[in-house]
């Protein structure tokens, strides 16, 4: 990671605290190691769940690496994000993200599980 975006996205983590900004599932930075283990998931389910820096509008859309514009989402999140042929506004993604956990999909049970109804509203 460029040393100019090291410190606005493991602020937007720490802002965060420590959850998916899409999501809200709690994320891991570094090694895993110990992350399955406290939440009582796999380590594949882990994966799923590994910090990373999400720049709301991309800067090859005019975005920039102010604070404000950077958040941390889980590795899951954005890599579905970012795997459509157009992207959506992250505010838009955001919403279709809570609607389908609400109907208890986008995660496995074991997510599900971890999240509880409150980040669900």
């Amino acid at each position: 990671m460029p040393q100019s975006l090291t410190k606005p996205r493991l602020a937007a983590f720490h802002r965060q605290g420590g959850r998916c900004y899409y999501c809200g599932a709690p994320m891991w930075l570094g090694r895993p190691d110990k992350f399955p283990d406290r939440y009582g998931i796999s380590v594949g389910v882990a994966a799923r769940l590994q910090y990373t820096g999400e720049h709301l509008v991309a800067r090859q859309d005019g975005g920039d690496c102010s604070p404000a514009n950077i958040v941390a989402a889980c590795w899951f999140c954005n890599q579905k994000r970012h795997s459509r042929k157009c992207p959506p506004s992250a505010e838009v993604y955001r919403q279709k993200v809570l609607g389908r956990l609400r109907q208890g999909k986008w995660h496995p049970p074991e997510i599900h599980r971890l999240l509880g109804r409150a980040t669900l509203k």
